[in-house]
């Protein structure tokens, strides 16, 4: 019998997008698989993904490691852990040279962060991973920037965004 493959076969999946803080708990997280069926699964597997990666020095470079039958690809920035878990991964995470968020940074702007991941990816298929892209995406077109989006880091887009929302919003 023949067998077909869609897209999904030749395009890495993603299970999983994590952001813990320096501490190992939860900032924002999103399940593509169902691998982990429960809340009680996700909180284990990510302790245990945290404890693993604790001591490794991914400030400088992400890094790439075996997880549980998975691949993890991690980084750290500030206070935060950024971890993609997956099959078939070929995707950098967190290309931006100037490590400029932190917790307090992201929990303030927790909203852009699950739209940023809802473009990159969508029911665990790889959409987009330019940073350039995203964040053009995630902006809002008509707002006044004194640099072009493509020169901005993800900080810089997510604050200006924020400040175009709240002028909206005040009107």
């Amino acid at each position: 019998m023949a067998r077909f493959f869609s897209s999904r076969d030749s395009c890495p999946a993603v299970k999983n997008i994590l952001i813990l803080d320096s501490e190992g708990k939860r900032v924002a997280v999103k399940y593509y698989s169902d691998e982990w069926p429960t809340n009680s699964a996700k909180l284990a597997f990510e302790k245990s993904l945290f404890t693993k990666t604790l001591k490794s020095n991914a400030r400088t470079e992400a890094e790439i490691t075996m997880f549980d039958s998975n691949i993890v690809i991690y980084k750290f920035v500030q206070d935060l852990h950024f971890f993609v878990t997956g099959a078939n991964l070929a995707l950098f995470v967190g290309h931006s040279s100037e490590n400029t968020i932190d917790k307090r940074e992201a929990l303030e702007n927790l909203d852009l962060i699950f739209l940023c991941i809802d473009e990159i990816v969508d029911q665990g298929m790889i959409l987009e991973t330019d940073a350039n892209v995203l964040a053009g995406k995630v902006a809002i077109q008509n707002m006044e920037v004194s640099a072009p989006l493509s020169e901005q880091t993800i900080s810089q887009a997510l604050a200006t965004a924020r400040e175009h929302l709240t002028r909206t919003l005040l009107k």
